[in-house]
């Protein structure tokens, strides 16, 4: 019998063996009386020197304390009629001094000895591929920098111990840069990407968390102690490190600023909370035109809510038809005759009337304003066409904003539009802002001139107040220009105004250019623009925007009593 179990100890030992586990026999003190020949192979020592010698030599002292317990509830167990058994998971010091991490079971020999049986594996190769999963979850493959999904748990984390006040979120958004994909790839585009999280990097603390959250969008954690400027200042930082220099990208120089939040954490506050907060701080920042730090502030939230929620009303009133268009007069101010008219949109929301100035910008942030467009472009020509088909000559005016640009099929439904209606192309006038023309200025410029190929005229509105009138008035065809307001309303009140007024007029007949002035609402003002020779002009003075009927009115009547 004892040869028997001897046979079989020994073919256990070999089968162990054979699949690259390393065998011994220790007493219950852990001083090795036998071990297998594997050991040399796996962590390089020669057996005769480990025999007598103790395993708790070479675990390493932190999973000593552990791995003695495991071995005493063996010892413990001894009068059981099972042998006793336990799993080990320690680190091992190899020949070469390096720890590796291992798997072990430790069972109580059968032979009838006050030995155990443990069996040993080296797991450093499962280890790392576990260290490069986990890598490979938490952070981010472009920039090296931590995820989305680490920073959201060490948020969590960090909250959990820590006072309110002690914590803030940053979050930075570089603005232009969907610019640099659209001009030199995405691959430019990521490598930029690596630059500016260096920049970051060398901007923040060694113990903030900096994160790539996603895109263009980075995040940091700051744990300031109670310091709530030290957080300001990190943010103020991080702005700079973005702009101080410029980028090279794809054999070019691209430069970039930020758009920076800062959100403090509040007594019981979720993490997703925070850096909510911290995300509309930084969208704010970016409204008010970028390279700016914003800290949040709980009237931000209610604006976004807000905001949201009358976005949801707009597709509503889309849907229920809630719009309606009014009309503004464009006379020419020598004969007082209309010679077109701007197209305004309305919403009545039930019996309340709701400001453009409050639904337009939410409308463009959705991409509303796509379908809102269309349908007043739609409804606005077919109006035209008909009191055209009367025998009056007159045009139409429509403002345009960058996402109807921009949209796909814009210049095929414009056509749609005059070919659907009857509405000659050239009596219908689209109207940019200079701003416009200069953001995504080649794609703008190209969708421009597509439409002008299309017969349709063009104008700048408020003329004077954008960056870069004279430029762009060479690269487009461009048939008026319109005075913004804020030149007509200081025409008999203020010389430097008069004077930048009589400039722009005569700049508009050098270069043969119709001139509209907006915002007439005093007669003086009327009384300059006609001795400056302005061609045209609009405002409360010469008609209010008015019904579909109220133009039907009107263009039977003279406007000269009016003038």
């Amino acid at each position: 019998m004892r040869r028997l179990v001897a046979l079989g100890d020994r073919q256990l030992r070999e089968l162990a063996e054979s699949t690259g586990d390393v065998v011994l026999l220790c007493d219950y003190e852990g001083v090795v009386r036998e071990i297998g020949a594997g050991v040399e192979v796996t962590y390089g020592y020669r057996p005769e020197e480990l025999v007598g010698g103790s395993i708790f030599d070479y675990i390493h002292p932190e999973d000593v304390p552990g791995i003695q317990v495991a071995l005493r509830a063996i010892v413990a167990d001894e009068d059981s009629e099972e042998p006793g058994a336990c799993m080990i998971a320690c680190r091992v010091r190899a020949a070469d001094g390096t720890w590796r991490p291992t798997e072990s079971v430790a069972t109580r020999h059968v032979g009838g000895e006050d030995m155990l049986l443990v069996t040993t594996r080296d797991v450093s190769d499962q280890e790392a591929l576990r260290n490069q999963v986990a890598h490979l979850t938490f952070h981010d493959g472009i920039t090296g920098l931590p995820n989305r999904s680490y920073f959201e748990e060490r948020t969590r984390e960090v909250l959990a111990g820590r006072a309110s006040g002690h914590v803030a979120v940053i979050f930075l958004d570089l603005d232009g840069f969907t610019a640099v994909n659209d001009s030199v790839g995405h691959a430019s585009g990521d490598y930029l990407l690596g630059q500016a999280a260096r920049r970051l990097r060398s901007a923040v603390r060694t113990e903030d968390t900096l994160a790539r959250w996603g895109g263009d969008e980075f995040a940091v954690l700051v744990e300031t102690g109670g310091e709530a400027q030290l957080a300001v200042d990190v943010a103020e930082r991080l702005v700079r490190a973005v702009s101080q220099e410029p980028f090279r990208v794809a054999d070019r120089d691209v430069a970039l600023t930020a758009s920076v939040g800062v959100a403090f954490a509040e007594d019981e506050m979720p993490a997703g909370d925070l850096i909510r907060n911290a995300d509309v701080a930084m969208a704010r920042a970016k409204d008010l035109g970028g390279r700016r730090v914003e800290v949040f502030a709980a009237q931000m939230h209610a604006d976004v809510v807000r905001r949201l929620e009358l976005a949801a009303d707009l597709q509503r009133a889309l849907i229920e038809n809630q719009f309606t268009i009014e009309y503004q007069p464009v006379v020419d101010l020598a004969t007082s005759r209309v010679t077109a008219v701007e197209a305004l949109v309305r919403w009545w929301r039930g019996s309340v009337f709701v400001p453009p100035e409050q639904f337009l910008g939410p409308a463009e942030d959705t991409g509303l304003i796509v379908p809102l467009g269309e349908w007043i472009l739609r409804e606005a020509c077919r109006e035209v066409a008909a009191w055209r088909a009367s025998s009056w000559d007159i045009g139409l005016s429509l403002n345009l904003s960058a996402r109807q640009i921009t949209a796909p099929r814009f210049v095929e439904t414009v056509a749609e539009a005059l070919e659907e209606s009857g509405l000659p192309a050239s009596a219908l006038t689209l109207e940019v802002i200079e701003e416009m023309l200069v953001e995504d200025a080649e794609e703008t410029i190209s969708r421009l001139s597509e439409l002008r190929a299309l017969g349709v005229r063009l104008a700048i509105d408020d003329f004077g107040t954008g960056y870069a009138s004279l430029a762009f008035l060479r690269q487009l065809p461009v048939d008026m220009i319109k005075i913004d307001p804020s030149f007509v309303s200081g025409l008999g009140r203020d010389d430097t105004l008069t004077l930048l007024t009589r400039t722009i007029v005569r700049l508009g007949h050098d270069l043969g250019l119709i001139v509209v002035a907006e915002g007439i609402e005093r007669p003086e003002q009327l009384e300059k623009l006609r001795e400056m020779g302005c061609t045209r002009g609009q405002g409360f003075l010469v008609a209010r925007p008015m019904a579909a009927r109220g133009v039907d009115s009107l263009m039977r009547t003279s406007l000269q009593s009016a003038l």
